[in-house]
This record gives structure tokens, sequence and C-alpha cells, in this order.
């Protein structure tokens, strides 16, 4: 540290030294971890991330360039009633300077990680050379339906789809039933969700620009012989505010459900063949399947990044089971648990009980539909 340019030098001269973090580091707002709360800290530049506690991260997020330590130190002293020594200054200074994350130290270098190996089985295929920009140029185009006056209205004809799917839901299965023994039409069908799941990764992306995310890649993902499309958002984390990171995560269900309003309208209003009819009974009823499906709440799905803002934690389920046993036992470490933890965990695993149950219900309903049919 007694390298950077304005920098301490020595420990009685850290009381005037003004810290700044690079621009190019992210913090995340608190995120319960299992009984502990953190903040998540990343280099957007390397790539490198780690948590810090609440202390430490009120100590960093005060590293502007413009107050001095003794500034923040009384900062500091006012919040958690102790003032710190020229030593816990030393300490955190040193460890954002290894790291990279302070202006006038040596930047990280990004790790190199060798490119996962292509084969015809697996691998992935960036798209574009700069997915940021072209996000940025999507953005552009279609922002005007992020607004209120535009999705609104979007969303009211969803809702109306949705209730005619369940009103028709027995029609519509006897449709899918049928769809598999036309193998012209089912492919057709096929390639239609294929690009609902695509549109569906572009969206999270567009959304996540919209709230000032930064997109850093776009490409296709094979485990033969599944290919999907995929979208990175570089910053989800650290997006501003929760709201923001649960539009971005709910892009993705509500851009396959908007992608079927044009099907629906064919379906109610278009004088259609019988085949044509079938077909896009069956579409209405597995794109919307395939919708819903993603907001479940288990990793890796939508649903769990949703979930995970709502009870503003990190690694949700890996969290929530510990905390369970310990509770079902009456351990006392579970009374350690800060009260947002005892209420976001049980709440989470009951939440996924019951959509889960709610599933197999459907499906049980469904199959015994088609039985009966």
């Amino acid at each position: 540290m007694s390298g950077a340019p304005g920098g301490p030098g020595a420990a009685t001269g850290l009381a005037a030294y003004r810290p700044e973090l690079r621009p190019r580091v992210l913090l995340s707002d608190p995120l319960l971890d299992g009984a502990a709360t953190v903040h998540l800290i990343k280099d957007t530049g390397s790539g490198n991330s780690f948590k810090v506690g609440p202390k430490e991260h009120f100590l960093i997020a005060r590293m502007d360039g413009e107050r001095s330590l003794a500034e923040i130190g009384e900062e500091y002293a006012g919040e958690y009633g102790r003032r710190l020594g020229d030593a816990h200054w030393q300490q955190i200074l040193t460890m954002l300077g290894t790291k990279g994350l302070l202006a006038g130290t040596p930047a990280q270098a990004a790790p190199v990680t060798p490119p996962e190996p292509r084969t015809l089985l697996r691998g992935t295929l960036p798209l574009v050379a700069d997915a940021d920009a072209t996000t940025a140029r999507l953005h552009r185009v279609l922002g005007f339906l992020l607004t209120p006056w535009a999705m609104g209205p979007l969303l009211v004809l969803v809702v109306a789809m949705e209730a005619l799917v369940i009103a028709h839901s027995g029609e519509l299965l006897t449709a899918v039933r049928e769809l598999f023994t036309n193998p012209v039409l089912l492919t057709g069908t096929a390639i239609l969700l294929w690009v609902s799941t695509a549109l569906h990764e572009l969206a999270h992306g567009v959304v996540a620009r919209h709230y000032g995310g930064r997109v850093a890649e776009i490409g296709l993902r094979w485990r033969l012989p599944a290919v999907i499309m995929y979208c990175t958002v570089d910053n989800y984390l650290y997006l501003r505010g929760r709201w923001p990171r649960i539009a971005t995560a709910l892009a993705g269900a509500v851009m396959n459900l908007l992608f079927l309003l044009p099907f629906c309208a064919l379906w109610v209003l278009a004088p259609l063949d019988d085949a044509t009819h079938e077909a896009i009974s069956a579409l209405l009823l597995l794109g919307s399947v395939q919708a819903f499906a993603m907001l479940v709440p288990l990793p890796p799905l939508d649903g769990y990044k949703i979930a995970g803002q709502l009870a503003g934690a990190t690694g949700l389920a890996a969290s929530t089971g510990p905390y369970l046993r310990l509770a079902l036992r009456r351990a006392p470490e579970a009374a350690a648990y800060p009260r947002r933890a005892r209420i976001a965990y049980p709440a989470y695993a009951l939440s996924t009980v019951l959509v889960l149950a709610a599933l197999v219900a459907a499906a049980v309903a469904g199959v015994h539909h088609l039985l009966t049919a």
C-alpha cells in the first residue's frame, strides 16, 4: 500500500489517506448466508468475487476518494461504538490492495481459464463478439415495452390467455396427446418452443440492461440432445435494488408467455383447420407449462433466483437445510440465527413443498384426464 498515490506510507499517515475503490468494483446489498449477513464484492475486471461482513462493508463502501480514513473512522465509531486502530486499517487496506480493488494499486489479472472443450456431444459457442453492445441495441428498440403503460396491458392479456388455458385445459391436453401422433406438427411446435427459450434468454439480458446490468456473453450451449441459448448477466447480484433483480429473473418467463399471445389470438379469432387448431392448442399448453416451470423455486431455475431475492439471501437452498435440521432438533444454534433467517428459511422450504405438490397434483390430474378421455 505504501506505493499507492497519496497512500499512507506509514501508520502515522493513515488518518489523512483517502482510499478510493476502482470504478469496476461492485458491492451487493446485505444478504443472508446461513446464520450470517454478508455483502458480496466483485472485481468485474478480474471476475473475482468474495464475501465480507457488514462492518467491513461499512468501511469499504465509504472509500470514495473523498473521505479520509479519519472521517470514515468517525462514521464507523458513530455506527458501531468503537474506533479502529492503525493495525485494523493496515489489515483492511492491505487486503484490498492485494486484491487490486483500490485505485493506485496493481490491478489483479483475470484468471486464465481454458475454454471448455467443444465436442459434438457438449460445448458452448458465443454467437456475438460484443454481447453487451448487442443487448444495448435490442434495448434501444424494445425498451419502450418495459414502461408501465406498455407492459400493463400486455400482462392483462397474458392473464386473460392463461385463464383461457385453464378453462380449456382438458381440450388442450387432448391436443397435446394428438400432437405426438403427427411428426410434422410436432416438429413445428418443438421449433416454436425452442424459439421461445431463445427469446427467454434475450429477455433476461434486455431487462438487466434496462436496470444498468451488463451482459457478458450470448451464445449456444449444447448437451446433446439438448441445445439451448444462454445469456449471461455479469452483474445480476449487484443491480441496485431488489426489484430490478427480481424483474430480470422474471423476464424470461414473461417473455415465454408474451410469445404465446399471437397464437392465442389466432386460436380464438381465426378460422383454422382442425390440425392447425390442435397444434396451436398444444403450443398454448406446452408453452404455458414451459414458462411456469421456470418459476419453480429450485436451483438453477429463475424461480430460485426470485426466491433468493425475496428472502434477501445467497445460497438459499444450501442454507435452508442446515437451519431446518437444527430447528427440528430444537438445537440452541437455531436460536442464534437472525430473525429474518428464521422466517426466510422455513418460508422457502414450505413454498417449495407447496409448489412441488401442486405440480404433482396437476400432473396426476392431466394423466387421469388423458386415460379417461
